[in-house]
């Protein structure tokens, strides 16, 4: 698949760094796109509201063409009650990507269409899937078990195969990748894109606490709880954090899907609980950005010769 001219050449390994709760802030954003990977943040993460045309204004001024573009993430859910707000600020500054989450809307996707920006919905499913390109996404993304964050169930490889029998348009695969090897493989496999968060947690520029950077540095996919406690979906945690609140990682309660939760002021008692996915085994140091993208990119052409061999 030919990927958009908004990223067409412009990425120096085929990488969007995924948006993440209060981790992905403008520092990381930015060290991601020079360093030739899709940078991207929740709008939710800039508080409060007026923080947002703040962020979007710091990364028009700090990037140009010579850089990766930027992406936006919005929570789509009727919970939000900033989406209108941060969706008006996307068309007025123009985003180049827009990743929509937890529902598709395409009145959402037409905003974003109106001045030239794509779309791209992550998605757990083929259902999903086959709904967000109905209602006008660009791309997809298929988040697969072992991602961090809102993760789904399926295999990877079901997950892709079963979007590209009947889709041939932009798509990026979530799911434990932290080599550049497993890099090669999601492209191997039928995806464009890889869709990397968790060893971004583990640079100098992103905003988390350094016990988390160190806990991702120290842990192993065993380390990794899924529930629907935090949020109302569930997702992938790591288990130690949840212990230090005194919760018993192995004996968590299921939370009402119905009251959804992304960033409000109850969600202020989670903030301690840390996201992460599976692929965490390979995440060995804290570094700056730039370098975990040169190793990624190193272990991405090392995977591509060895194929070719």
């Amino acid at each position: 698949m030919t990927l958009p001219q908004i990223l067409a050449g412009r990425l120096s390994v085929p990488i969007v760094a995924s948006p993440m709760f209060i981790v992905s802030q403008p520092e990381l954003v930015i060290a991601e796109c020079r360093a030739g990977v899709v940078g991207a943040f929740p709008s939710l993460n800039a508080r409060p509201s007026g923080m947002f045309e703040q962020w979007l204004l710091r990364l028009r001024a700090a990037l140009t063409e010579a850089d990766a573009p930027f992406a936006v993430n919005l929570i789509v859910h009727r919970t939000n009650t900033r989406l209108e707000e941060d969706l008006a600020l996307c068309v007025r500054y123009q985003v180049p990507i827009v990743i929509t989450s937890l529902g598709a809307r395409a009145d959402v996707n037409a905003a974003i269409h109106s001045y030239g920006g794509i779309v791209l919905h992550d998605v757990i499913d083929d259902r999903f899937a086959r709904k967000a390109i109905e209602k006008g996404a660009d791309g997809l993304i298929a988040v697969a078990a072992g991602a961090g964050g809102h993760a789904g169930t399926l295999s990877p490889f079901a997950l892709v195969q079963e979007i590209r029998r009947w889709f041939d348009g932009p798509l990026a695969l979530s799911g434990a990748i932290a080599t550049g090897g497993a890099v090669a493989a999601a492209r191997a496999m039928g995806a464009d894109l890889a869709y990397i968060g968790s060893a971004f947690i583990a640079t100098e520029e992103a905003n988390a606490a350094a016990a988390y950077k160190q806990m991702i540095v120290d842990g192993v996919a065993g380390d990794i709880v899924y529930t629907n406690l935090f949020t109302g979906v569930h997702g992938n945690y790591l288990k130690p954090s949840i212990a230090a609140t005194g919760l018993d990682p192995d004996a968590l309660a299921t939370a009402d899907p119905s009251k959804m939760n992304f960033g409000g002021d109850e969600a202020k008692a989670w903030r301690d609980i840390w996201g992460c996915g599976q692929g965490i085994g390979a995440v060995e140091a804290v570094v700056p950005t730039a370098d975990l993208v040169a190793r990624l990119r190193r272990e991405y052409d090392a995977a591509l010769t060895r194929l070719a061999a």
